[in-house]
């Protein structure tokens, strides 16, 4: 995936980001026709937080709030989620503009260090994509339950049904959200949400690439049972061959560690004390080269 170079424009409290303080800021940046809504706040090394598809930062907030005891984070809301705007597209590409005005517009706020990139479902995705064209703007990678490269298709004919109901009453449940004007609303449509996850499925068949590309630490935290914990029907084919995507990972590059967490694809809600235990014990010392 390659991106363009686009026009950001930036307001709100960008002028006055001062690390080493507990106050939460917040700016806004403008770019590919789209607001994206940024907050920071916490003390420490920098990091910045990139939520996955269907999530926002208000979905985020716990594991926020414990990772700014240790850290300058910085957190937003993809295109079509939370306060950000909606968009007249939605895809990888797409998304990934965003991961990078935020992040050039942290660029010339002038962080004291590169960040943590740490991300989310999609959002890990999004960081490997990101630190394998931009090396030098990244510290290090925490990929939290995506950025799997899987050896074969996640969804093949036989899920399409299954998944393109669950697109369906997860767009209707988001419905609700946006009626209400909630930060945890999200404007994707059913065909949106089920589009994106084929997608996701075939630059998940090409990461390793990606991955051969970049040389900091890497730390990955995965659920054991990203499909639930049924043995019957597709489950355990699905759980199964995300941990066989893992160990493909690991085998070829063996310094990336991993942590599994016994629980499904929401971990970072139902566990996010344990999410953020194992991020603060994986982080290498700033400015400390992957062995």
């Amino acid at each position: 995936m390659t991106t363009r170079s686009k026009t950001i424009e930036v307001s709100g409290l960008h002028a006055s980001l001062p690390t080493g303080d507990r106050t939460l800021r917040h700016f806004t940046v403008h770019h590919d026709g789209v607001t994206i809504p940024v907050s920071r706040g916490g003390q420490g090394r920098p990091l910045v937080l990139c939520p996955g598809l269907n999530s926002t930062q208000a979905d985020l907030h716990e594991l926020t709030e414990l990772l700014r005891r240790d850290h300058d984070v910085v957190t937003f809301d993809l295109r079509g989620h939370g306060l950000a705007s909606a968009a007249d597209r939605y895809s990888f590409d797409a998304f990934l503009s965003d991961l990078v005005a935020v992040l050039a517009e942290l660029g010339r706020l002038g962080l004291p260090s590169e960040p943590v990139l740490v991300g989310y479902s999609l959002g890990a995705d999004l960081a490997v994509h990101y630190a394998s064209e931009r090396p030098d703007t990244v510290a290090e990678l925490v990929l939290i339950d995506g950025a799997n490269p899987l050896p074969e298709p996640f969804i093949t004919e036989a899920d399409l049904a299954e998944f393109r109901a669950m697109a369906e009453d997860l767009a209707t449940r988001q419905g609700v959200q946006r009626v209400k004007g909630s930060t945890r609303q999200v404007s994707l449509t059913a065909q949106d949400i089920f589009d994106l996850n084929l997608e996701i499925d075939v630059v998940r068949s090409a990461l390793l690439d990606r991955y051969r590309k970049i040389e900091h630490p890497i730390s990955m935290i995965m659920s054991t049972a990203i499909a639930g914990d049924s043995t019957e029907g597709r489950v355990p084919r699905h759980n199964q061959l995300w941990r066989a995507g893992v160990e493909r990972l690991v085998h070829e590059r063996p310094h990336i560690s991993t942590s599994w967490v016994d629980t499904g694809h929401r971990l970072v809600f139902t566990h996010a004390p344990d999410v953020a235990q194992i991020i603060r014990s994986a982080l290498h010392p700033a400015g400390r080269p992957t062995s």
